[in-house]
């Protein structure tokens, strides 16, 4: 059984880590959560630079979880988005969330044009391995291959339904062993129940299987 994770707040955290809002985002961000009865818990690290590889994704109700998490912590953090969803008055919302719009014509591509804009400007990188909420047979690899280039921490987190709290299980340099580092982020997230336990991808049915977790 894991050991308890100590509360995280917007107070706590370290003075590299870039910032975004102000402290009346932070309090809707804190409403939001503590109406659900979530929580945010872990340690964070004190850098710039950050990928964060949120997993398991089940359902749309992470995403609400995620934004009121980011607000509450006032954390600098981007996704990745189309390219195309970039245009007209639902272009500027996108930007106005942290969006980068990228051209998915090939994964190097995204990996390459994700890495350029983070070497212009210091902020965190959210991405969901398992790119879907079906039940995914497998995790993508371009979130990995970004915190390689750039040499920067990958921050495992996950949303746990029993416990309601958003939880920061891991974080780690990438080795260049990507199997091994990917392994090793599928067995933190073992206990974490998602909304919809169904829809796990396959590593992560795997991992609770061999630990004879339901």
């Amino acid at each position: 059984m894991k050991s308890e994770l100590a509360p995280l707040t917007a107070r706590t955290l370290g003075d590299q880590v870039p910032r975004r809002g102000h402290w009346l985002l932070a309090g809707l961000g804190k409403l939001i959560l503590g109406a659900m009865g979530w929580h945010i818990v872990g340690r964070l690290p004190n850098t710039p630079r950050v990928v964060l590889a949120v997993a398991p994704h089940t359902s749309n109700i992470d995403g609400l979880i995620g934004i009121s998490a980011i607000q509450s912590l006032r954390v600098q953090v981007r996704f990745m988005g189309k390219h195309t969803l970039f245009e007209g008055r639902l272009g500027r919302l996108m930007y106005w969330l942290g969006g980068i719009p990228v051209n998915r014509d090939s994964a190097r591509d995204v990996v390459d044009q994700t890495t350029a804009v983070m070497r212009e400007t210091p902020f965190w990188l959210g991405l969901t391995p398992e790119g879907t909420r079906t039940g995914a047979k497998r995790w993508k690899t371009g979130f990995y291959r970004i915190a390689e280039q750039m040499a920067v921490p990958i921050v495992v987190l996950g949303f746990c339904y029993r416990r309601r709290q958003v939880r920061i299980v891991d974080c780690f340099l990438p080795t260049g062993d990507m199997d091994a580092d990917m392994a090793r982020m599928v067995a933190s997230l073992a206990d974490i129940v998602p909304r919809k336990p169904a829809l796990l991808s396959a590593p992560l049915k795997a991992a609770k299987a061999a630990r004879g977790i339901d």
